[in-house]
């Protein structure tokens, strides 16, 4: 029985053989935390305070890919926020596009 319990994290140890396990999943995590940020909580910012906020969540992956390699689901969650915050985003557009058709009376 295997120790860890992420789905992605027995996926990329299984190819091990040809690939850098720490940058793999470095660049997948910042990746999607890059989308639920977007999807979830970016405001418009001038692009210097923008830049900061990337440079930020690419360090902070750093340290949370630590827990990635251990095995811990840090992948997985955040494939199922991208998810989560995705289908809030197109709800969120359909109700608004609802609204602006509405019939003026």
């Amino acid at each position: 029985m295997d120790s860890n319990y992420s789905f992605i994290f027995d996926l990329v140890i299984s190819y091990r053989d040809s690939i850098n396990v720490f940058w793999t999943f470095y660049i997948i995590n910042l990746i999607l935390s890059a989308i639920a940020y977007k999807l979830g909580f970016a405001r418009r910012l001038p692009i210097l305070k923008s830049v900061l906020v990337y440079i930020m969540l690419a360090f902070g992956m750093l340290i949370l890919n630590f827990f990635s390699l251990v095995g811990y689901p840090v992948t997985d969650s955040l494939i199922a926020i991208c998810l989560v915050l995705g289908i809030y985003r197109y709800r969120l557009h359909l109700q608004r596009k609802s609204e602006n058709k509405e019939p003026v009376k």
